[in-house]
């Protein structure tokens, strides 16, 4: 069984504990072992004023960090310099459901990350879909990360493809986009586009930062067009792209970068 658990239970670092000098790393060597730059060019940024660590510029040679607790950035852009952090995504295939261990034996995430689950990687989902929605699909061990790409506040947008009966055209653009009302209060759309129409079906691309439960299912049947088939194609600026169903990859520098200035760490 998996040890993982929801996202709102996990306490992976604590910011306000004192760092131990023994856990403490030249910020050069940090920031090479994270792979920005060589030591002797990740020395050159910092002479340059380039580096910040908890919000101080630090031009001085043989400053020692925390790396699990340190909030580094370079020009700008948050370094995650914590190695027991792990990102991942996960391109979740039809009939799957998005928890770690399943009570009735079904099909779940957490089969297809036993191995790294089993390893000792505490991984939860971000978010979830549901059984019948395909894609992108993150998981990780960073529970500050996590809590605030799921937290409405941050209006963290998501992307999907949805093959829907009827042909739609721009009047469904404009309903979506303009705002429609469900059983449990107005939904809108930030960006649709009919990708393409065929013969009674059509693929509708659907950009959105609601939460609510099967909201984009519930907005496409509203509005006259039942969904056949719906992918989770993108999070943010993390995208599924030609990822196989079924397949794990883990997040680039850059795009975990982009998931942290999104929710302000």
């Amino acid at each position: 069984m998996s040890q993982a658990r929801p996202a709102r239970h996990q306490h992976v670092r604590n910011k306000n504990e004192a760092s131990s000098e023994e856990n403490k790393v030249r910020l050069q060597k940090v920031l090479a072992q994270a792979g920005v730059a060589s030591r002797r060019m990740a020395e050159k940024l910092i002479e340059d004023g380039r580096v910040e660590v908890d919000g101080k510029i630090i031009t001085r040679q043989g400053v020692r960090v925390d790396p699990a607790t340190a909030v580094i950035r370079v020009d700008g852009s948050r370094v995650i310099a914590d190695n027991e952090l792990q990102y991942f995504v996960l391109n979740k295939p039809l009939g799957m459901h998005s928890t770690m261990h399943d009570d009735q034996g079904r099909p779940c995430v957490g089969d297809l990350v036993s191995e790294k689950v089993a390893a000792g990687q505490r991984l939860f989902h971000v978010g979830r879909l549901d059984a019948n929605t395909e894609g992108l699909l993150l998981l990780t061990n960073d529970g500050e990360l996590a809590n605030r790409l799921m937290h409405p506040r941050y209006n963290v947008t998501k992307t999907y493809l949805a093959t829907v009966i009827g042909e739609a055209d721009r009047a469904l653009v404009k309903t979506l986009t303009d705002g429609i009302e469900l059983d449990d209060g107005p939904a809108k759309a930030d960006f649709v586009q009919v990708v393409d129409a065929w013969q009674g079906r059509a693929i509708v691309r659907v950009e959105l930062h609601e939460g609510r439960k099967h909201i984009v299912r519930r907005m496409l049947k509203e509005a006259g067009y039942p969904v056949q088939r719906l992918v989770r194609t993108k999070l943010h600026t993390v995208q599924l792209g030609e990822q196989n169903p079924g397949t794990l990859r883990a997040l680039n520098r850059a795009e975990i970068a982009s998931l942290y200035k999104a929710v302000g760490l």
